[in-house]
């Protein structure tokens, strides 16, 4: 269909046809995936909005986008208003804006296996109450109107070595197995990609930058495994490597399966399981029990192995970036280089390595106002130029064998300073980055808890930004992994109260975004790791910075930094010196170490 437009006026009528007076088109998969593979992107089919989170909701009439605070600026930009309202999350929500704009007594369609059981629970309980009916399709509507969906990938997976792994799967599963025993459980169903990809260490390309394939699993007491995936996936060296101990099966025989535990106890994730996987157990009569994933925690604590991998990935790819670096401070000033270019250039020094397997999540690279859209994603109809003498956002990553990396960095294009107010804003995100590196907590800390030490200098000033502080990041798997998280209590997003824990990756990334001006954005990832003192009586964290990269000392204001603020910065760029330095050779090993020169 040729517009937006079209396809929108084709979802009504085939609503119709089905019976229903809306439908809710939610961005995610079977896997209640954050990033998904090109059959699942309904979405941005319907309306255009190329984010990573959002919902939609149409009805005869009228129609609704909803996105949270990343996209305000993005949603407008990519989804027409003549068609969509803008509606912003957490202020308000699909069910209240249904309740307010649906006819009473109407049939409301959502696909069961894109929705959790917790929100079909809330949304029913909230539209009953003006007789608006709840309604499971058997056939989700948007598939039966895109005539050119994209088939789900019949990619092959692959083995994640036990060396990169730290842990062999055995050993994973008969974990697992031990929590059921102890739990009195039967089996544990399985849904969320990243984690049968860590339970099973095995890795795929079925989601664009996410090294997962698609899968399900139920995990038994008795340490065995039933995998469902399509069986071209599966090779003989895969094959090998699961052993006896796993059964594979068909992933079109999963619902099937789950319908055959009755009598079984029997746990499920209610934030990662869809709906349909709660309601084909209790309709098979097993005895249901909500519990959080158990790879889920396992898999955010990293063992020595994929910690040592972490600090490689990172030394290889702020080699990449630093050379990058170099680059733009020669080339841009020219006034030739645009965003796409530039984010090309990018991924060629990364590929350079010889060891990138994929992007970790498609580059922010936004010149000037562009970079005050938090994920904006270049594209031929928005490529900006980079201006000399603006601010530069670049935001990147990289999926290697042995690690994930995500790093921001935000530069000044052109000869001499940054004007004073964006140097003011930079420095007061950097003395945020800096609060929350330099941070020291008691075991038990929330992530919430710390979200305050990297906006108070912005704070001060009467500023803020409208995303979280930090993300979990996976070890070679999902760029944004859970479940812990540094950000704002509340606001619908969870992990925020999850206590960090030693060995968990996160992100420090503070920023501050003028709309029509610019971005700025400094991200590092860290580890958390122990801290220990003599006379101390409590069991402390603290964090490793993971990404060695120089931050831009002309978008710096000194005089705003205090003196253990300069040292940081000081100390920083000597890690990179030590640790990218020897990677770097001719002009840029040069140009190195002018810009990592001490304060």
């Amino acid at each position: 269909m040729s517009t937006y437009a079209d396809r929108l006026s084709a979802l009504r009528a085939q609503l119709a046809a089905q019976k229903l007076d809306g439908f809710v088109v939610p961005l995610t998969d079977e896997h209640m995936s954050e990033y998904v593979g090109d059959y699942a992107k309904r979405l941005e089919w319907l309306t255009g909005f190329k984010g990573s989170a959002g919902a939609a909701v149409v009805l005869p009439e009228q129609a609704a986008i909803f996105v949270d605070g990343r996209y305000t600026l993005q949603v407008r930009a990519q989804v027409s208003g003549d068609d969509w309202a803008y509606m912003g999350v957490p202020q308000t929500s699909i069910a209240e804006w249904l309740r307010e704009n649906a006819k009473a007594g109407g049939r409301i369609g959502y696909d069961p296996w894109l929705h959790t059981r917790d929100w079909v629970a809330a949304a029913r309980a909230a539209l009953n109450a003006k007789g608006i009916e709840l309604v499971p399709v058997s056939a989700n509507p948007v598939d039966a109107v895109w005539d050119d969906q994209p088939v789900r990938s019949e990619a092959r997976i692959a083995v994640q070595d036990t060396l990169l792994a730290g842990r062999s799967s055995a050993d994973k599963r008969a974990e697992i197995a031990d929590w059921l025993t102890r739990e009195g459980l039967d089996a544990t169903v399985m849904t969320a990609l990243d984690s049968i990809a860590w339970t099973f260490n095995v890795r795929g390309t079925d989601v664009t930058h996410t090294p997962v394939g698609l899968a399900f699993a139920i995990l038994n007491a008795d340490a065995t495994a039933d995998l469902f995936i399509a069986p071209d996936k599966i090779d003989d060296a895969v094959r090998g490597h699961l052993g006896n101990g796993v059964r594979l099966h068909d992933r079109t025989e999963f619902a099937a399966a789950l319908s055959d535990l009755a009598g079984k106890r029997v746990a499920a994730d209610p934030e990662r399981a869809v709906a349909a996987v709660f309601d084909a157990l209790e309709k098979g009569g097993a005895k249901l029990v909500t519990v959080r994933d158990p790879a889920v925690l396992a898999k955010a604590i990293k063992n020595h192995a994929e910690q040592a991998g972490s600090r490689s990935a990172h030394a290889r790819d702020g080699a990449a970036l630093s050379r990058y670096l170099h680059w733009v401070s020669v080339e841009a000033p020219k006034g030739q280089l645009t965003e796409i270019s530039a984010s090309d250039r990018l991924e060629q020094f990364r590929r350079g390595s010889g060891k990138l397997l994929d992007l970790s999540f498609d580059t922010i690279s936004g010149a000037g106002p562009h970079g005050a859209i938090m994920h904006y994603k270049a594209d031929a109809t928005t490529d900006r130029r980079i201006d000399p003498s603006s601010v530069y956002l670049c935001d990147s990553g990289g999926q290697y064998a042995d690690g994930t990396t995500d790093v921001t960095r935000t530069i000044w294009v052109g000869p001499g300073e940054a004007p004073a107010e964006v140097r003011d804003r930079f420095t007061r995100v950097l003395k945020g980055h800096i609060a929350l590196a330099t941070a020291v907590f008691p075991e038990g800390t929330r992530g919430s808890q710390l979200d305050g030490f990297a906006r108070q200098f912005l704070w001060a000033a009467g500023l803020d930004y409208a995303h979280g502080t930090g993300h979990g990041v996976g070890a070679f798997l999902a760029v944004h992994e859970g479940p812990q998280r540094i950000a704002k209590p509340g606001g619908g997003q969870a992990g925020t109260e999850e206590p960090l824990r030693a060995g968990m990756f996160l992100s420090n990334e503070p920023g501050y975004y003028k709309p029509d001006g610019y971005g700025i954005r400094i991200e590092n990832l860290v580890l958390v790791e122990e801290r220990r003192f003599p006379d101390g009586d409590m069991n402390m964290l603290g964090f490793e910075t993971l990404t060695f990269a120089p931050i831009d000392r002309n978008m710096m204001d000194v005089g705003l930094l205090t003196q253990p603020e300069r040292a940081w910065v000081d100390d920083y760029h000597a890690q990179v010196l030590a640790i990218v330095g020897p990677q770097l050779d001719g002009d840029a090993a040069v140009w190195l170490n002018e810009v990592c020169a001490p304060l």
